[in-house]
């Protein structure tokens, strides 16, 4: 996790505690949303581009509908692409502003939210912001077929990646960070759990058992899409099993996207807050949330977890982490005047 340590105040600064408290929850949604959207920006171009790559069903034909699946987008995208094209697909999840979880509708997201929290990131975050969320906003289909969807979907993460490495080295440590970093493990720790869920038993054949033995290829594409295909091999140079790459993925601390992982810096996060400002009363329903969930977890093996109910678990995960989402929007941001936005802050 990023560093969570915070700058003291001053005891001159002690009778602004209040007001700093209370400008800062004023923003404390939109730096949490700015977090969640660069997150599914960067897992959903990556997933688009393994998709293309290497997800296959028994006729050899891409399984877009994976994509739909993970991002429980059904209903949307029947509603407005019932051919169900690879055009479409492709379409829906990048360019279509009537998709509000497509590239192209979280990049406008990402914009409007980056220009709530103006006042507070920096300088060269808000210029890369600018920067990509044009861009995205600019595609069309004719920018897809000209470039590839591949070289596409590169320069996409590429640029989700610089933003977390600007973040990084240059963002205030404040409850501004603690709020970005927060929304950013709450997120990993969903995507996780959603791809597990829908290519494991996507790539179960019909005829064998959860928990079988399937093709390594297709193993390797869920890694990929978690970006964890280079850590998992340094571990397991030569056996891939549905097994040890649930394991991997929802119980190594070593790797940046583990369930695992996150949910202990989510922890830390938390306890940051609660120390350095106060917010032991609205933590302590959250906390309690987590800690039953990061027993679960610990308790069980990944054998365990599939024998019982892999789907199970993972959608009760799910449901756990949608409850801490809301709880923090209640502790944080409870409905509030609109705060004015000094013109020297916005875009020219």
């Amino acid at each position: 996790m990023g560093d969570v340590r915070m700058t003291q105040l001053s005891p001159t600064s002690t009778g602004m505690l209040s007001n700093l408290n209370t400008l800062l929850s004023r923003y404390a949604e939109s730096m949490m949303w700015l977090a969640r959207y660069m997150e599914r920006i960067e897992n959903l171009a990556r997933l688009i581009e393994v998709t293309e790559a290497f997800v296959r069903g028994p006729d050899g034909r891409t399984v877009w509908e994976t994509i739909v699946q993970i991002n429980s987008d059904e209903g949307r995208f029947q509603a407005l692409h019932p051919a169900a094209t690879e055009q479409d697909y492709i379409q829906f999840y990048i360019t279509d502003l009537a998709n509000p979880s497509s590239i192209k509708g979280m990049a406008n997201a990402v914009r409007e939210n980056a220009r709530s929290a103006r006042p507070l990131i920096s300088t060269e975050m808000w210029m890369h912001l600018n920067v990509f969320t044009r861009w995205v906003l600019d595609l069309d289909p004719s920018d897809i077929r000209r470039t590839g969807l591949s070289a596409l979907c590169n320069r996409i993460k590429q640029d989700c990646q610089t933003h977390t490495g600007v973040t990084e080295g240059t963002l205030y440590r404040d409850q501004a960070w603690l709020f970005y970093l927060l929304d950013r493990h709450l997120e990993r720790s969903d995507q996780i759990t959603r791809l597990i869920d829908t290519r494991y038993h996507t790539l179960l054949p019909c005829e064998e058992e959860v928990g079988s033995e399937i093709d390594t290829t297709q193993w390797a594409s869920v890694l990929r899409s978690a970006a964890a295909y280079h850590a998992f091999r340094r571990l397991q140079p030569v056996t891939t099993t549905p097994a040890n790459v649930v394991g991997f993925l929802l119980k190594n601390e070593g790797f940046p996207r583990s369930l695992a992982l996150n949910l202990r810096q989510t922890d830390a996060v938390l306890a940051a807050l609660s120390a350095h400002y106060n917010l032991r009363r609205q933590n302590y329903a959250i906390q309690e949330r987590l800690s039953e969930l990061r027993a679960t977890l610990e308790d069980q093996t990944a054998e365990d977890i599939i024998i019982r109910g892999l789907h199970e678990y993972m959608y009760w995960i799910q449901e756990q982490i949608e409850a801490i989402q809301n709880e923090a929007a209640a502790a944080y941001w409870p409905p509030i005047e609109k705060l004015h936005v000094p013109e020297c802050y916005m875009e020219q």
